[in-house]
């Protein structure tokens, strides 16, 4: 079963069970999905929906600092609880130590060499750990083996 499926079985699990909070986040997702489709005239395989899910998710941290700042803490809470409902949706995520072996495993392999050669080493890093790790720590690593 593809991802996308899944999130449609999701979200008739969540009508049954009239759980509004859950059903208008899958909702939320799937119009993201659909939007995706329908602009660039594709069907979204599960990687690309792996990639729209951390779209939103990225969205809802930067909405959850804003309203945090805002002194919202329950438009905060909404947003927290929307992250979590989309987080079900990511594979296993690597952790710190696996992301700094890929990059620098990838940084032998292109022989790349200072702070100049990351846009070549992003590039490739973000096709083979896309919706493994968050990009920004992603980043930070590419940096940490360019700089080392």
């Amino acid at each position: 079963m593809s991802l996308k499926d899944q999130i449609n079985d999701d979200m008739k699990a969540a009508m049954r069970a009239k759980d509004s909070e859950r059903l208008g986040t899958i909702r939320l997702l799937l119009a993201a999905l659909k939007q995706k489709e329908v602009d660039e005239r594709i069907t979204l395989d599960d990687a690309a929906v792996v990639a729209v899910v951390d779209k939103l998710i990225k969205q809802r941290k930067d909405s959850v600092a804003a309203f945090t700042q805002a002194g919202r803490q329950d438009l905060a809470d909404k947003e927290s609880a929307e992250i979590k409902v989309l987080e079900a949706y990511l594979p296993q995520r690597l952790s710190a130590e696996e992301v700094a072996a890929e990059v620098k495993a990838i940084v032998a392999e292109l022989g790349a060499k200072g702070p100049g050669d990351m846009g070549k080493v992003m590039g490739v890093v973000k096709t083979r750990l896309a919706g493994k790790a968050e990009m920004g720590q992603v980043s930070a690593a590419v940096k940490a083996a360019l700089a080392g």
